[in-house]
């Protein structure tokens, strides 16, 4: 019960956050030319949205993250959504400097669902699920990276969509678990234990 108190609090205030963030945006976009002198942009990017309805739609699909992937932490979801973001960021600032502008949580939410589906093939009841999701964000990704972004997710937000973001966003929170994952097992006494429970899978 707290477990599950612990992510609709945290979920809740990330919302409200973003929300706020959405009244002065211009203040809170990654624009590339002001990175080095405004640095809070490398994380609070990924908190505004082009507009409510993008808004929505990436509010929509992290409220309902955690209750698709039950054995998930508030912890690895406040580690997620502050260390992702900055890596993308990063990443775009050093690796891409053709990207002048972005907002979005996409990235994120797109790596996220990546992590959480992979250590869910370790129980045998969500098993299943886990791999449809990850055959379904590969395809995604697939088609996104050949064809181009989705037309229609692009009419609904009214702007076009940063398949880069996506691509990142799995590639860094997947970077982030083989880094905690390496620390649990070389310093077991200090192990995080982000992810999951103790618990065997069953």
């Amino acid at each position: 019960m707290k477990r599950e108190q612990g992510k609709l609090i945290l979920i809740t205030l990330s919302a409200a956050l973003s929300a706020v963030l959405q009244f002065a945006p211009d203040l809170f976009i990654y624009f590339r030319e002001l990175m080095p002198s405004q640095p809070w942009r490398f994380l609070t990017a990924h908190w505004v949205h082009v507009g409510w309805m993008h808004y929505l739609l990436n509010m929509i699909a992290f409220i309902c993250f955690p209750f698709i992937f039950h054995h998930i932490r508030a912890r690895v979801l406040l580690l997620m959504i502050v260390v992702v973001p900055i890596l993308i960021s990063l990443a775009f600032y050093y690796g891409f400097p053709q990207i002048e502008a972005y907002v979005g949580f996409s990235g994120v939410l797109h790596g996220l669902y990546a992590v959480a589906a992979l250590l869910s093939l370790r129980f045998t009841r969500e098993r299943w699920f886990a791999g449809l999701i990850l055959l379904g964000l590969t395809a995604k990704l697939l088609w996104e990276a050949t064809v181009g972004e989705l037309s229609a997710t692009m009419r609904m937000i009214g702007s076009p969509i940063l398949i880069e973001a996506h691509q990142l966003g799995v590639l860094m929170s997947l970077l982030v678990l083989a880094l905690i994952l390496v620390w649990n097992k070389l310093c077991p006494k200090w192990a995080l234990a982000l992810f999951y429970t103790f618990q065997k899978p069953k």
